[in-house]
């Protein structure tokens, strides 16, 4: 099947962002800016990325592609770290879970065979791998926040038991790995009854039989769940101690 995307189709379909926009209108959202600058960045961004990913696809050089990966690990530990309510050292708490998660799958598929050490093929999983991993960390520095803003007094009865933080905070950290991997798992449960997901749909579209298909899309959603479990893990893991000073005592968090 081959498919006929011109430049004059893809301008014709981008009117459906007016949809998005006169909704925004309508509700008085203010989010009109907002649709337009990331209409405009994915337009660049997607642009450029297309070029460079030719280009690596056809050198085919590991330690490039090896560049490319951390690459879009180190962006994806940037925007978590945006979800991260400015706690010191999110960055690099992102950047440890995500760069984990990733090298853990992919060693595990590479290994298996499922997939070939090749630039078409390791660097989109990189990307799945660490978007999903950065969506996962946002979503548990949100909650985490919440909890230990809301749930202070508790954690502060636990300490004046003679708990120490960990056990303190177990309860928060259960709750915002829970949250973190809830989406995953909702998406598993409904994977092709509710949706037929990007990766399948794009090989049955690209050609490819409809069994394979699905097979590329199982092992997908197998590595998603790894994915979003262990960069929850790791991340509320690093990241809760940051809610406690240097003499174990639980910031106030209602004074922010």
């Amino acid at each position: 099947m081959n498919l006929a995307v011109t430049n004059l189709s893809l301008t014709l379909v981008m009117g459906l962002v007016l949809i998005a926009l006169w909704i925004g209108w309508h509700e008085q959202l203010g989010v009109d800016k907002d649709i337009i600058i990331g209409v405009i960045r994915a337009v660049i961004q997607l642009t450029v990325v297309g070029y460079v990913l030719k280009y690596v696809f056809r050198i085919d050089n590991l330690l490039l592609t090896l560049v490319l990966m951390l690459i879009i690990v180190f962006n994806a530990a940037d925007n978590a770290r945006k979800r991260s309510k400015g706690f010191e050292g999110a960055f690099w708490i992102s950047f440890i879970a995500i760069l984990t998660s990733t090298f853990v799958v992919l060693s595990v598929l590479v290994l298996s065979g499922s997939i070939k050490m090749t630039p078409s093929q390791i660097v989109p999983i990189s990307g799945m791998v660490a978007s999903n991993s950065m969506v996962a960390i946002g979503l548990c520095y949100r909650n985490m926040y919440a909890m230990f803003r809301d749930q202070r007094q508790q954690v502060l009865e636990r300490l004046a038991l003679g708990a120490d933080i960990k056990n303190a905070s177990r309860g928060i950290l259960r709750e915002t790995i829970r949250t973190g991997m809830s989406p995953t798992i909702d998406s598993s449960k409904t994977v092709g009854l509710v949706s037929l997901p990007g990766m399948m749909s794009g090989l049955i579209i690209a050609g490819v039989d409809p069994v394979k298909a699905i097979k590329y899309q199982i092992m997908v959603t197998f590595m998603l769940l790894a994915t979003t479990s262990l960069a929850s893990f790791i991340a509320c893991y690093l990241a809760y101690k940051k809610y406690y000073n240097s003499r174990m005592q639980l910031i106030d968090l209602n004074g922010k």
